[in-house]
């Protein structure tokens, strides 16, 4: 893999930015520093960074509100790969993390080697990801997966737009239909891919996708509950250009 990557450092704290920056450079990676989110999007000349090393405790906005901003349709950054770190290391904080859209999550203190193995993976999915995205859209049940844009658009061309970890979900499902996925399953195919769908978020995430589905929460006929074993998308799908 190339190290030509540009990085983008959110983070306050100077002294460990300039840690991560010089470690950073030494793999051959260009590297941009930001203390707060306002000087990032105040920049008049920031590139379209490959990822972004963000930060989740910063002054003014926080980095989870930050990265809300960046995960917003249309937004340039939609789709670059975000590194949360953060003193908050409990699992709920994890969750909430990658929940809002973040990609992966390093709790503070941590080792800059296990950080740069991290930057690395998650480079290493953005490039397949951008290879899986050429792929013809999937279309099931009234609806079609815009792989570029990471929405949905119903049969009267409604867009619909999903949050990160439901554009995961959902295209696990899509790549699996009419197979039943327990939420081991579901976990260890997210990972895979690098999108970190954690066990107690998985029902409330379908429950949200059935919501965006019009799926009848009750008696639901897209995704269904396969009751002690898990869910399972129900219907055909074809791909369409």
């Amino acid at each position: 893999m190339s190290t030509s990557a540009h990085i983008c450092i959110i983070d306050d704290d100077a002294e460990l930015s300039g840690l991560l920056r010089k470690r950073l450079s030494d793999y051959g990676f260009a590297v941009s520093h930001f203390s707060h989110g306002e000087a990032f999007f105040a920049a008049d000349d920031r590139p379209l960074f490959d990822l972004i090393i963000l930060d989740v405790m910063l002054p003014g906005e926080d980095g989870l509100s930050i990265c809300r901003r960046l995960r917003e349709v249309g937004s340039p950054w939609a789709d670059v790969p975000i590194l949360f770190l953060s003193a908050l290391g409990e699992s709920v904080d994890r969750v909430i993390g990658l929940e809002v859209g973040g990609d992966d999550y390093l709790a503070k203190p941590f080792e800059t080697r296990e950080l740069i193995a991290r930057v690395k993976a998650l480079l290493r999915r953005a490039t397949r990801k951008v290879q899986w995205v050429t792929a013809e859209n999937p279309s099931f049940a009234g609806w079609t997966l815009d792989l570029l844009s990471r929405q949905l658009i119903d049969s009267e061309g409604v867009v619909v737009p999903l949050s990160s970890g439901e554009f995961r979900l959902l295209s696990l499902f899509l790549e699996h239909p009419q197979r039943v996925l327990s939420r081991e399953r579901i976990m260890e195919l997210s990972a895979l891919k690098g999108g970190g769908i954690y066990d107690r978020s998985i029902d409330t995430q379908i429950k949200r996708l059935r919501g965006k589905l019009r799926d009848d929460g009750r008696k639901p006929s897209i995704i269904v509950t396969m009751r002690g074993d898990g869910y399972m998308l129900a219907c055909d799908v074809t791909r369409t250009s």
